[in-house]
């Protein structure tokens, strides 16, 4: 059943990086909340932050090994509580959908565009690293407040 939710997770994040391309590739952007967030094409090359700028095969083999080796441990490890599993199905479908990215097109497409006025700017992102991050804060609280049953501390 993990790996349906991974796989359905990617899905997601294609879905709508294939609907980010076909809207806003042409140069056009999308004001949700005027200030602070909008919908923005971006073809990022790098990792994070735009780090490792085209370093294709370096990002797709460390992704690569990292992500089998969370799938190994995600299947055969019996004594995982639900957050940390959640936390690495989520973790798991952010880096398989950028690396699908990575190594179809390129590049990874990012569209979505935090920012407070001209004071911060977040780098555009997409669904994927929403996953990644959320999955690294849930197994963070997980492993820090909770026993293996799930149960706070």
């Amino acid at each position: 059943m993990q790996i349906i939710y991974i796989i359905l997770l990617v899905i997601i994040d294609h879905i709508t990086k294939y609907i980010a391309k076909m809207k806003l590739s042409s140069g056009k952007f999308v004001p949700l909340i005027d200030g602070f967030l909008e919908l923005i094409y971006v073809e990022n090359r790098g990792a994070a932050f735009g780090i490792f700028k085209n370093k294709k095969f370096f990002l797709v083999g460390i992704t690569t090994f990292v992500v089998l080796g969370m799938i190994y441990y995600l299947l055969k490890t019996t004594n995982l509580n639900k957050w940390e599993r959640i936390s690495l199905i989520f973790i798991i479908s952010g880096a398989v959908g950028n690396l699908i990215d990575r190594i179809f097109r390129g590049y990874v497409v990012d569209f979505i565009h935090f920012y407070i006025k001209d004071i911060f700017d977040w780098p555009v992102f997409n669904i994927a690293d929403i996953l990644v991050v959320v999955g690294a804060i849930i197994l963070a609280f997980s492993i820090l407040f909770f026993k293996n049953d799930g149960v706070v501390l």
